[in-house]
């Protein structure tokens, strides 16, 4: 007999009532009295277990004790029965098989698990409440992403992990080399290291599908990229992980008003998606993480995202009258303090930062016509900060490389991406989403290392 998902007897119980059914998961939690024993059983399916009754007089005892452990993976048999909470279900047991013993040293036994013990045993915490329920989120998000772009008429592009640009111009990228230790020697001469490497140049792991992504919106005019990016910044923070899932939308013909109102759509989008389908997730969120979440998140939803020239803000910031730990200064970036405070002391709501500084922001932005700023924005939302970085491209063929020879640029390796403002050259913005940093902002969950399977941190790769 084929095992039956545990969250479809707890959702339809009605309909198994009475009926002999097999279940299969782990033992979250087990309890033995003289003459009955219960157990939470758990497939990964939903956040809640599903009760196993067991009449001791019917098992062996000897048998039996070796299921009554935490974490052991068991197969049971039973009848669905109305439980003692009116509208649950429980089974009550005929037989069950022990499919995977669990020692008594099992690291998840019934007792609190700081998050910070949970990443020294990655490859376990998936077992725990709040791990479960991250990832069934995580793939409810993903997807709505998917669904967003593919309802809207967007063409999903696979662009390359191995890349010879690092997009953004800063250098912070894990270099690919089919070079091993010994032949540490050659980096003294690039030329021959070069000439005897997988690819005769410098190649790397993509810190972004941005430029490829402009190749194929200049010929499918709207599509989007989604997939694992790399950033090797020496960075210990909650935020920053050196592999995190990004996507990002590139679309002909249209400037940053447009992609502005993409991105808020987006968002919209997907977050009342998690609200609709992850209902006991989000529950379970907002007593363990975050007091609020359902009610800040449904407040994105409905709410009309603030627009705000960056001067504006800078000016906002400056008679605030707070004692900020980095300076306010026109010219310099805003860090996650200013972010907050803008977003969560004057507007209670997501905010679009416009026009930046060109010289904090990247190459490829679009100029704008006082010759200080760019047609760039950061969303900024509350309790987070930046979570989408956003532009219009710089579509003009002189403008951009002006802009690459000012920063020292190898103009070689960017070649093709410069040949598109050359030839049939359009109007186009994009905008990247780091989906750990939606995640943190979902689940309320703070550190980016526990909204990962496994983290990928300086110093850490369990």
């Amino acid at each position: 007999m084929k095992n039956i998902d545990i969250i479809d007897i707890l959702t339809n119980g009605k309909d198994y009532e009475g009926k002999s059914v097999v279940v299969a998961g782990w033992a979250r939690t087990a309890r033995d009295s003289k003459t009955m024993a219960f157990v939470a059983l758990n497939d990964g399916t939903s956040l809640k277990h599903l009760q196993i009754v067991i009449d001791k007089a019917k098992f062996d005892g000897a048998e039996l004790s070796k299921c009554l452990k935490n974490g052991a993976s068991l197969l049971v048999n039973g009848t669905v029965v109305p439980a003692m909470n009116q509208g649950d279900y429980e089974i009550n047991a005929e037989s069950i098989e022990l499919l995977g013993d669990c020692p008594q040293d099992y690291p998840l036994q019934k007792k609190y698990h700081s998050l910070e013990f949970l990443r020294t045993i990655p490859h376990l915490r998936v077992r725990t409440n709040t791990f479960n329920a991250m990832l069934r989120v995580r793939s409810k998000l993903s997807f709505a992403i998917h669904r967003f772009f593919q309802e809207n008429g967007y063409t999903y592009i696979h662009t390359p992990i191995i890349t010879g640009s690092d997009c953004e111009g800063a250098g912070e990228i894990f270099h690919v080399t089919t070079h091993g230790c010994a032949s540490a020697k050659l980096s003294k001469d690039e030329a021959e290291y070069m000439a005897t490497d997988f690819f005769k140049r410098k190649a790397g792991l993509t810190v972004s599908g941005q430029l490829e992504g402009e190749v194929a919106a200049m010929a499918m005019g709207k599509i989007y990229t989604f997939g694992p990016t790399f950033r090797a910044e020496n960075s210990n923070t909650p935020r920053h992980a050196a592999e995190f899932w990004q996507v990002e939308p590139e679309v002909a013909f249209a400037k940053l008003p447009d992609i502005i109102n993409i991105a808020e759509s987006m968002i919209k989008y997907i977050i009342k998606a998690v609200l609709d389908e992850c209902p006991e997730e989000i529950a379970f969120f907002e007593k363990a993480f975050e007091s609020g979440l359902r009610a800040k998140l449904t407040a994105v939803v409905e709410s009309e995202f603030k627009v705000l020239d960056y001067t504006e803000a800078i000016e906002i910031l400056k008679k605030s009258g707070e004692k900020f730990v980095y300076p306010v200064e026109w010219g310099l970036d805003l860090q996650s303090e200013h972010e907050r405070y803008i977003t969560e002391k004057v507007f209670n709501k997501p905010v679009f930062v416009i026009n930046y500084p060109k010289h904090i922001k990247s190459f490829y932005m679009k100029q704008n016509d006082d010759g200080k700023t760019v047609a760039a924005t950061d969303l900024l939302v509350p309790g987070v900060g930046e979570i989408i970085g956003c532009s219009e491209r710089e579509a003009d063929y002189d403008k951009l490389k002006q802009a690459m020879v000012e920063r020292n640029m190898n103009l070689d390796d960017y070649v093709g991406y410069m040949d598109l403002r050359k030839y049939g050259s359009v109007p186009h913005s994009g905008f990247g989403l780091g989906l750990e940093r939606i995640m943190m902002y979902v689940t309320g969950i703070s550190n980016i290392r526990d909204v990962q399977l496994y983290a990928r941190t300086t110093g850490d790769l369990m």
